[in-house]
């Protein structure tokens, strides 16, 4: 039989209880407790075996279950509970004509993936978590927010291991009918199918639309009849390893994400590009801003980069895709009408120099920044990196004023926290604990918590872990056909009353997974202990490319099995969100060892922390401005090695110093009953530091006032007026251009021979040459510090000079003053660059010293 038409049927849901299906169909459900215990008191055995999915789960009830619940008094009463909350928070309008973002405008939130729930097969790792924790918090936050990324019908891959522990790669295919989504439609009615312009013609590209909360989530699908088998593939799965696929998605996302939001009838007011992969949305951003704007190439390009933001959270350089100019060139060709210029011009937009160079690859790091004024990494250590990292961008800029700044990451705290806790924070911190500011005086309440209660939660997390994993785990086995004694003995995994330490993320080599087993007789000393026992959970996948990550499994899968490690050393199969709730909540030590400072964020360790999950971790991403020895332990002091070897044994010798001195007597010390006093202490602590510093709700907010509302302004008084200022800005860029090789700047002159005393004062003079330029045109500023080399200074500061004297023919005498604020061996340099936004002054070629 060929030619199938396909149907799906649902179940008739009796009118009182019709709000279930609009649950169901819109993601607010997975982040909301009382909504999933409303499903999950359906049916909890099939709630289990529909993957927490209510539309699969809907399709397993019997329609007499529907009717049965008509007349559950306790039932009706717990459903208009979920609805009124559903109402409150997602339907009632808001009125963003009295917000500071005014009637229209609107962010969005590009991503290569979301990871909002497990049945969503939208994402791979951290990076898909974080943005799916990014549009949570912006629907509880009511930001008025869209969001794009790509429909994968099978994903990322799901993993499984062999007899020998070899991690293996199955694809299945997600059922359309299976998920929340609809095909978008325009402001006339009609579904929405854009096309996207490709060396063989077009790449057709149906619309569907997700709701997470008040956030309408874009996804952009091939797959459709209109389309030959092979672009039907571009977006069946996440990353995949061919990089002419790889660019096709990127080019989906971005220029296809951007013309699916004009037909839909969006024009953002901001674009928020989360990492290089969403860069292709300048491209077409320019585009459509000229043609809505009626402006021309250039003042397109004074108005997208102001209101642009761009994320990156790659710590290593070959992270970043790359492709080779001819591989880009057939997407860009429909531009060279629509933008007035040539392929090349644009390519050259991605690369380093000023001029295009055909044997330099496309950068999507830099494409994607060339055109956003703001630009963050996601912790405060990443940020020092990705400077570092791209300091040969600007060159004239000292490394530390490279202009890429950080926002931390943060989790949304409601997906991740376990029932118990949840149940301790209603009531101790009030109903909407988690969505208010957590202040002082929530902080002292969460001092108040009785120990024994935290306790007993961490007990009852544990244990739930402990059934999971045994669950899991006789799955595993049974897979393989194990024999009867190995079932038995897997059905009795791990010891719910003991120390139990997680080891859960990306099994690539510098996250060293190894470092636990590079010492095995101190190992197996630690496990086995009579008194003091410890047990480890391991979870991650490595990439189906990256061998050495895959080996790394096989030798975790290995050791479990050694005698006397069976029982206390299990690795979980097919890391995923439902995975890493269970992990985060229910271990008592979260372990990090990466190589320093390749760790951007980890996420995962504040997912852990806010559970009352104590942190063992390098000093690296969040944990190096978090940590406090009053929360959790560091493995070193933040040291960075040349000789991995080296650091290696360094690092695991102090590892293991730390778990036998301090982290399992800790845990064991319970002079005054069952409850090891110290360690709530710090678990209390723990759930403080992240409620009060690494939220979701606090990055996102953090986005808003140092990002999104300054773009917002931005964008409304460059479009303004028929775009007259950013005319304007046009004009004074080509003048700057103009002029600016006849600027000048000598080097600055004091008298410094004697010595100085901390409170001295002196001046500093310099001569600047401007040309045919204006002081008011131009920024004059002392450049000082600390000594770090001849020709380095660190600790800097920049002080503004003001002109003193005109000395005519275009030259000025500029001065300041310089205040000796502590001792020891400093220097001074000055420049000059122009005066305005941070986008014209960080531009390339506009920047003198002395």
């Amino acid at each position: 039989m060929t030619r199938l038409q396909t149907y799906q049927v649902f179940p008739k849901i009796p009118g009182r209880l019709e709000f279930l299906e609009k649950l169901a169909r819109n993601m607010w459900w997975s982040w909301r407790l009382d909504a999933i215990e409303l499903f999950r008191r359906v049916d909890p055995r099939l709630w289990v075996q529909s993957n927490r999915n209510p539309l699969i789960f809907a399709t397993m009830i019997a329609q007499q279950r529907f009717e049965r619940g008509l007349r559950d008094e306790g039932f009706l009463a717990h459903l208009d509970r979920v609805q009124q909350a559903f109402e409150k928070e997602i339907e009632t309008p808001v009125d963003y004509s009295q917000s500071p973002y005014g009637a229209d405008a609107q962010v969005a939130y590009f991503s290569m993936e979301f990871g909002i729930h497990e049945s969503l097969p939208f994402f791979s790792g951290g990076l898909g978590v974080l943005a799916g924790d990014h549009l949570k918090a912006s629907s509880d936050l009511a930001l008025p927010m869209v969001a794009v990324g790509l429909l994968y019908r099978k994903g990322y891959f799901h993993q499984y291991l062999d007899h020998e522990g070899w991690q293996q790669e199955l694809y299945p295919e997600t059922d359309i009918f299976h998920m929340p989504v609809r095909r978008a439609r325009d402001p006339q009615g009609n579904e929405l199918t854009i096309s996207v312009e490709a060396s063989g013609g077009l790449i057709y590209v149906k619309v569907w639309k997700i709701m997470v909360g008040r956030v309408p989530l874009y996804l952009l699908d091939t797959n459709i009849a209109e389309n030959p088998p092979e672009l039907r593939e571009i977006t069946a799965s996440l990353y995949p390893g061919d990089s002419a696929v790889r660019l096709a998605q990127e080019v989906l996302l971005g220029i296809g994400g951007m013309k699916a939001l004009k037909k839909l009838g969006i024009e953002p007011a901001v674009c928020h590009m989360n990492e290089g992969h969403c860069s292709f949305v300048c491209v077409e951003r320019i585009a459509q801003v000229m043609e809505s704007r009626n402006v021309d190439l250039q003042t397109a390009m004074e108005i997208v980069p102001r209101s642009m933001v761009f994320t990156t959270h790659t710590p290593v350089a070959a992270g970043y895709d790359e492709f080779p100019p001819d591989l880009v060139r057939p997407y860009l060709q429909e531009y060279e009408k629509r933008l007035g210029t040539d392929v090349d011009t644009i390519l050259s937009w991605g690369q380093t120099g000023e001029k295009f160079d055909p044997h330099v690859k496309l950068s999507m790091f830099v494409l994607g920044h060339n055109f956003s004024q703001f630009c963050n990494g996601v912790s405060r250590l990443h940020g020092e990196v990705a400077r570092g990292m791209w300091n040969h961008v600007w060159p004239q800029r000292p490394v530390e004023e490279v202009p890429i700044s950080h926002v931390t990451n943060g989790i949304h705290v409601p997906s991740w926290i376990s029932i118990e806790n949840h149940m301790l924070f209603e009531r101790y911190l009030g109903p909407d604990w988690y969505a208010t500011n957590f202040d002082t005086d929530r902080a002292e309440r969460i001092d108040q918590i009785y120990n024994e209660e935290i306790w007993r939660a961490r007990e009852m997390s544990r244990s739930r872990l402990v059934r999971a994993c045994r669950s899991m785990m006789v799955r595993q086995y049974g897979r393989r056909n194990a024999p009867k004694a190995v079932m038995k003995e897997v059905e009795s995994v791990l010891d719910p009353e003991i120390l139990t330490i997680g080891f859960a993320r990306r099994f690539a080599t510098y996250k060293r997974a190894y470092m636990l087993f590079m010492d095995p007789e101190r190992f197996e000393k630690l496990v086995g202990s009579k008194n003091r026992p410890v047990q480890f959970v391991f979870a991650g996948k490595a990439h189906p490319k990256d061998h050495e990550g895959k080996d790394l499994i096989r030798q975790v899968v290995q050791f479990s099995r050694r005698p006397g490690m069976r029982n206390k050393i299990v690795f979980l199969e097919n890391y995923d969100i439902n995975l890493a709730r269970y992990l985060v909540q229910g271990v008592d030590v979260w372990l990090n060892t990466p190589r320093r400072p390749l760790e951007a964020c980890g996420t995962s360790g504040m997912k852990a922390a806010v559970n009352g999950v104590l942190n063992l971790s390098i000093l690296d991403g969040w944990w190096a401005e978090a940590y406090h020895p009053d929360c959790g332990w560091s493995i070193g002091n933040g040291e960075e090695y040349e000789d991995h070897g080296y650091q290696d044994q360094v690092e695991c010798r102090a590892l293991y110093n730390i778990l036998e001195n301090d982290v399992i007597p800790t845990f064991y010390d319970r002079r005054e009953g069952d409850t090891p006093d110290r360690w709530v202490e710090m678990m209390k602590n723990s759930i403080k530091l992240v409620l009060g510093n690494f939220c979701a709700h606090g990055m996102v907010r953090n986005y808003e006032k140092d990002y999104y509302l300054p773009a917002v302004r931005n964008h409304a008084v460059l479009t303004d007026n028929n775009a007259e200022s950013a005319r304007k800005l046009v004009a004074r860029r080509r003048r700057l251009r103009r002029e600016w090789t006849g600027v000048r700047i000598e080097p600055p002159e004091s008298d410094i021979e004697v010595p100085f005393r901390v409170g001295d004062r002196f001046q500093v003079d310099t001569k600047v040459h401007l040309g045919a330029l204006k002081p008011g045109e131009v920024e004059v500023e002392l450049y000082s510090g600390s000594l770090k080399s001849v020709d380095e200074l660190k600790n800097s500061q920049v002080t503004p000079m003001s002109v003193a004297e005109d000395l005519g023919g275009g030259s000025y005498r500029y001065t300041c003053e310089v205040v000796c604020q502590e001792a020891g061996r400093f220097g001074f340099t000055a420049r000059v660059m122009p005066r305005g936004d941070d986008y014209l002054k960080n531009a390339p070629g506009f920047l003198t010293w002395a």
